[in-house]
């Protein structure tokens, strides 16, 4: 086999291995969520820290642009985005840390 061949395959496997990797984890980890009854509504809490870090990343860009340092930031939607998900992973931390 030509060496082009042999690392097409390795390749493949490596792929392989890491979709059947994924697939694992997205049919067993959602049984480790914790879900928070709302209305009588069950929603999982990750759903919710997502939510509330979104808003506080919107939030948090009204106080930017009060405060004149939005136009200072670098790009924007990369640091809104990092804002929400440490907002998001903050929130988490705080309410479901067990």
């Amino acid at each position: 086999m030509s060496d082009r061949r042999i690392l097409h395959l390795a390749v493949l496997k490596s792929r392989a291995t890491w979709l059947a990797g994924m697939g694992c984890a997205v049919a067993l980890l959602p049984a480790c969520d914790p879900v928070i009854d709302i209305e009588g509504a069950y929603f999982p809490a990750w759903l919710l820290c997502v939510i509330v870090g979104i808003v506080l990343a919107v939030l948090a860009r009204y106080v930017f642009v009060w405060l004149k340092v939005e136009h200072h930031m670098g790009p924007l939607p990369l640091v809104y985005s990092c804002l929400a998900l440490l907002l998001a992973l903050v929130t988490w931390m705080v309410f479901f840390h067990t």
